[in-house]
């Protein structure tokens, strides 16, 4: 395979005349380069009037490979062949090199270039490309690999200290203007017929930062003429050494390389906006610079964030009142290392009813207008400090913490918003920190650590009770006098404190459906209508004995009985005219029967667990141990509202009740889940209700989940 390199724009705030002084006392031997021994000129020519010199050089360089290798290899030195074309006139220097030994095995080709800055001719500019293929090498492909490039990454560190080393020579010489070349006052005439020199503009004063940020000519330009304005833009088809070191952080050179290499690729290839360089960058560490794999998970990215508009996310969309109102998190100053601080008291936040409210549709919205809102104050946090920061902190609060938050609907709308996050917003979590971690967390954490890249992992410092106050705790990372009121400090956080949904404020699938949002092709929860006469079915196929059937629903209008049934045979799909009686039209198949009119309670099917009778507005979750293979079908059926028993008369909430459901048409909304019995104990206790006792795996789930919690936290 072959590896490639490109330098950043390297900025010497010399004139070239004086850049080309230094970089000739380099030859014949440069002592900063101790693996440069020795060079030879091969071939030289001047043009007459001194514009054109171009000298040809061969090389010796002792390469540090292991004395295995060069007694193997057959050689102590390695010789390059390096073709310098100075152009006076032009004001360039374009150098070309390439190996001369094992040449037939290995082909290694460098590019360097020496120009004017395109915004001040009193300014040098260097750029620098190379590629290694090795395409044999005695079995030792792969050493002469890595050693070939840590010998060029450490030429490359010390390319513009040796530079500046013999700039600052030449300064203690007395010699600090070399002057340009004009033509020979014989030939003036004949110069100017036959090479017209371009016109030189006067010299434009450019302000440092600008310069730093690696801005485009046109964009210095406009910068210059109203310096007031903050400038945070990058060139449109180069990077500046300088900005990368004071917007992206400190870059080994093949690091620089990957994240110049990739952003081209975008500019030629990609035809939507390309994105900002902290941008490409944190994909790049997401997949440890590896430039392909991070291009794949970038253009993946950039297609879902065109598609969703997620752009324009923080300009187009405003949370929902209930987000306002019940979502407890909230962005408060910032960390010991300048990185936004987002505070999240998730231990107060009811996830069941933010679901039920608003559906993973908006959840999902808020959670990425919270990263894209990260993202901006990155940026602004880069430029009050100084320095890169390119990723933000996380204070969960987790006090309040119970088994209500282990509610597994939510737990699954919550992997799959990290799903969504991981895949789009990867390297963007500098540090999370956990404080008040119940007994009841590391069953969460088991849950959800699967889904959580390993680097990310790496970055959860976690806190049980008070232990945060101690030494190594929140003082660590936080200043003390924005340490929010809530955990012990004296800042007021203006996070709201979450607290219940009202049921009021719940919506069903249907009104879900109808939003604008769509982010997801599916949603967690079903609705399904019930019928007098016609009740709702759903089948569930069980390969393997013991496992786990779990269900929630929610009754919204009406009463029904709830009802399991086991069949050795699958029963029929249901026929499209099944419902004909009712007149029911539903595109969204919302009422599916599935237990066949012909079929026996005993012959055909059996129930396997006892009738569960449901009140309107009430949740529902349970679980059930399936003891055979075969199918097995969950059943919502209508519930007539008997009379009282100790009279003929109906009771006044039984006459109520009635008028309420004088339709005969009742409303649930659902969940179904199977999961193997292995991954259900001390882990699902989230399904445990005070309405699904007749559930027999619920008392051996609590204990064996506190059991294992308290392990957990022991440990």
């Amino acid at each position: 395979m072959v590896q490639k390199y490109q330098s950043p724009v390297r900025v010497y705030k010399h004139p070239f005349e004086l850049i080309m002084a230094a970089y000739e006392r380099r030859f014949p031997t440069c002592p900063l380069i101790p693996m440069f021994v020795a060079s030879d000129t091969v071939n030289e020519y001047k043009s007459e009037d001194e514009a054109i010199h171009v000298i040809e050089r061969r090389c010796k360089l002792d390469i540090d490979a292991p004395r295995l290798l060069k007694k193997i290899a057959g050689v102590d030195y390695v010789y390059f062949v390096q073709k310098n074309s100075l152009n006076r006139r032009e004001r360039t220097l374009h150098i070309e090199a390439y190996n001369e030994t094992f040449s037939n095995r290995v082909i290694i080709n460098e590019h360097c270039s020496y120009t004017v800055h395109p915004d001040n001719e009193d300014w040098t500019c260097f750029e620098q490309s190379a590629s290694l293929d090795i395409k044999s090498f005695f079995g030792f492909e792969s050493t002469v690999e890595k050693i070939a490039m840590k010998q060029y990454t450490s030429n490359i560190k010390k390319g513009k200290e040796i530079i500046e080393y013999y700039l600052k020579q030449l300064e203690e010489e007395g010699i600090t203007f070399v002057p340009r070349w004009t033509p020979p006052v014989a030939c003036k005439s004949e110069s100017s017929t036959s090479h017209p020199r371009r016109p030189v503009s006067p010299a434009i004063n450019i302000p440092e930062s600008a310069t730093k940020e690696g801005l485009s000519n046109k964009e210095i330009l406009n910068t210059s003429s109203s310096p007031s304005e903050p400038t945070t833009g990058t060139p449109d088809d180069k990077l500046d050494a300088d900005y990368i070191k004071r917007y992206l952080g400190d870059l080994t050179p093949m690091q620089e390389s990957c994240l110049i290499r990739l952003r081209q690729w975008l500019q030629e290839t990609h035809k939507g906006k390309i994105p900002k360089d902290e941008h490409i960058l944190r994909f790049l560490r997401a997949r440890d610079f590896n430039i392909d794999k991070a291009r794949e998970i970038l253009c993946q990215s950039l297609t879902w964030r065109k598609q969703h508009q997620v752009d324009y996310i923080l300009d187009t969309w405003n949370p929902p009142q209930v987000l306002q109102d019940y979502y407890a998190g909230g962005w408060h100053h910032h960390d010991k290392d300048g990185r936004p601080l987002y505070v999240l008291r998730l231990g107060q936040m009811d996830t069941k009813g933010l679901v039920r409210a608003l559906g993973e549709e908006a959840l999902l919205r808020y959670v990425l207008s919270i990263n894209e809102e990260g993202l901006r104050r990155c940026e602004e946090n880069t430029k009050v400090f100084g320095r890169p920061i390119s990723s933000w902190t996380c204070l969960v609060d987790l006090e309040g913490l119970n088994m209500r938050h282990l509610w597994r609907p939510g737990v699954k709308a919550l992997l799959r918003i990290i799903e969504v996050v991981e895949a789009n917003y990867p390297e963007t979590l500098g540090r999370l920190l956990i404080l008040r971690a119940p007994r009841v967390f590391p069953v969460l954490w088991t849950l959800v650590s699967p889904f959580i890249d390993d680097n990310t992992r790496k970055k959860f410092l976690i806190y049980a009770g008070n232990d945060y106050q101690g030494p190594g705790g929140l003082l660590d990372y936080i200043d003390k006098e924005i340490i929010p009121d809530f955990l012990g400090g004296e800042c007021m956080c203006e996070v709201p404190e979450g607290g219940l949904v009202p049921k009021s404020l719940y919506r069903t699938a249907e009104e879900l459906e109808n939003e604008d949002i769509k982010l997801w092709t599916e949603t967690i929860y079903q609705s399904a209508s019930v019928f007098k006469g016609a009740p709702h079915e759903v089948l569930i196929q069980i390969v393997d004995a013991s496992s786990v059937i779990t269900w929630d629903f929610d009754v919204c209008k009406g009463d029904i009985v709830f009802n399991i049934f086991h069949s050795k045979r699958a029963p029929q799909p249901p026929k499209k005219d099944s419902l004909g009686a009712h007149s029911i039209t539903s595109p969204g198949g919302n009422n599916v029967q599935l237990i066949d009119k012909v079929w026996q309670l005993g012959r055909d099917y059996s129930m396997v667990e006892s009738p569960l009778i449901c009140k309107e507005g009430e949740s529902v979750q349970g679980s059930h141990v399936t003891r055979w293979p075969g199918f097995y079908i969950l059943q919502w059926k209508f519930h007539s509202m008997p009379a009282c028993a100790t009279t003929n008369l109906p009771r006044v909430d039984d006459v109520l009740a009635s008028l309420q459901v004088s339709s005969h048409k009742c409303k649930v909304m659902y969940y179904t889940e199977v999961i193997g019995s292995e991954d259900f104990r001390g882990s699902m206790t989230s399904l445990e209700s005070s309405h699904s006792g007749f559930s027999q795996l619920s008392a051996a789930t609590t204990s064996s989940s506190q059991s294992h919690s308290s392990s957990m936290i022991s440990r």
